[in-house]
């Protein structure tokens, strides 16, 4: 049995050329393009294993990592901060040296966070924001501008607020609260957070400056990343924050101002409502770390621009998925259309199950 040989398949087109020129252009245009994709295919997925495994750490002392007495640090504000991905990136920006500025709805939480902080991190200064992102109210924002107005060199900025549905449902049987609550949340106040906050980081950075750049991270989602039906508006709204993202790393780029948009799949937490790892789904503390080790760096989003998939499981995943299956295709949205019927049908058992005990 004779194994493929490129170069044989290559003289076979040749062959045809001579005899058949139409269809010999053809077939040697269409082998140009399929080699044109093998070719970067493989480098994309190189890269992405560059980016996961080979590739130095990203420096982060550019944001203020690490930097002088606690006068001196830079500030690095976190939204969502009293649990899950935001309460570690409190935690894991105090241990590399920033002062934390944490932004949450509950003070009794807020100053749990704090406390922890300061006991750990003794060095830095913690302060924190009681504030309500569902609540679309003029003195919030007021609050906050104050709030920021108070803290000297602000170069960090993790949007992490956010929510979901409370259990997989169609569209037209969501409650319009909870469909309120998810745009405004997730959209407008990460909007009017970051525009308040990045002219801040803007002034703090750049040449001349203490910091030489600033630093934007927001959290999307698998469910930006490909239409999740069952969880219609939540997918809809990551999917907007993927292009806002986008669009605000081009515009701040110039002002030296590093936008990212950070994406996950599963994630031990109250919103996913997981509370056992795997090796596709990591507690808080390890996605949170491996965000700080692909600064900069694409991972698994080789498709796209100024975004990032940094978790290892959840980058082979997305790769797969944008390169082989495609994200808007019928495979991986028939995929997630069965998985969250199948994740309704349970939620909605457990929720009889637990009416009938009372």
């Amino acid at each position: 049995m004779t194994g493929f040989c490129a170069c044989s398949y290559l003289r076979e087109i040749a062959e045809i050329g001579k005899d058949h020129p139409v269809v010999g252009a053809v077939v040697g245009g269409l082998a140009a393009i399929g080699l044109f994709k093998v070719i970067t295919g493989l480098l994309s997925y190189f890269t992405m294993l560059a980016d996961l495994f080979i590739l130095p750490r990203p420096d982060l002392s550019k944001y203020g990592a690490g930097s002088g007495s606690n006068k001196g640090r830079a500030w690095a504000i976190v939204t969502g901060a009293t649990a899950g991905i935001g309460e570690q990136f409190a935690h894991q920006l105090a241990a590399k040296g920033f002062n934390v500025g944490i932004i949450s709805r509950t003070t009794g939480k807020l100053e749990t966070v704090q406390k922890e902080l300061q006991e750990k991190c003794p060095g830095v200064s913690v302060k924190y924001l009681a504030f309500d992102a569902s609540k679309d109210e003029p003195e919030s924002y007021t609050a906050l501008e104050k709030f920021i107005e108070e803290l000297d060199n602000v170069t960090v900025l993790i949007n992490n607020v956010g929510q979901s549905h409370s259990i997989p449902v169609p569209f037209i049987e969501t409650p319009e609260q909870e469909m309120r609550d998810i745009i405004t949340i997730n959209n407008i106040a990460t909007l009017k957070i970051t525009q308040i906050i990045a002219p801040k980081i803007i002034a703090s950075t750049g040449k001349g400056k203490a910091f030489k750049r600033g630093l934007i991270l927001t959290m999307g989602s698998f469910a930006g990343l490909t239409p999740t039906p069952l969880l219609a508006t939540y997918s809809g709204s990551k999917a907007f924050l993927q292009s806002w993202s986008n669009a605000l790393a081009r515009e701040l780029q110039p002002q030296g101002v590093d936008v990212q948009l950070v994406i996950s799949y599963l994630v031990t937490s109250n919103m996913s409502k997981i509370r056992r790892t795997s090796a596709l789904i990591p507690n808080p503390k390890q996605f949170v770390k491996s965000v700080f080790q692909s600064i900069g760096r694409r991972s698994g989003a080789q498709e796209r621009y100024a975004t990032t998939t940094p978790y290892w499981s959840h980058a082979l995943l997305h790769w797969w998925m944008e390169t082989a299956a495609g994200v808007f295709g019928k495979l991986i949205i028939g995929i997630n259309y069965n998985m969250h019927v199948d994740i309704r049908k349970r939620a909605l058992k457990k929720a009889e199950r637990l009416a009938k005990q009372k």
